[in-house]
């Protein structure tokens, strides 16, 4: 079990470092502390993220319950 999830650790960081590289940049100098987005009221913070954004979160979230798996074991 622990090898299994040895390995699915190495596949979760490979694929979260792709995500991460593939998202494009931020225009101007807010986009380095996050800013320099458009607030929309209407909408939930979850909508406004992109496609590429929703897959990082998500494939971050894996990585950290792959991550505490590892530890418990």
């Amino acid at each position: 079990m622990k090898t299994f999830l040895s390995i699915v650790q190495i596949l979760l960081c490979v694929v979260l470092m792709a995500v991460v590289l593939l998202q494009p940049r931020k225009q101007g100098r807010g986009g380095i502390f996050g800013g320099a987005t458009l607030a929309d009221p209407t909408a939930n913070q979850w909508a406004r993220f992109s496609g590429l954004s929703k897959i990082t979160v998500i494939v971050c979230a894996l990585f950290m319950l792959n991550s505490l798996a590892l530890i418990i074991l």
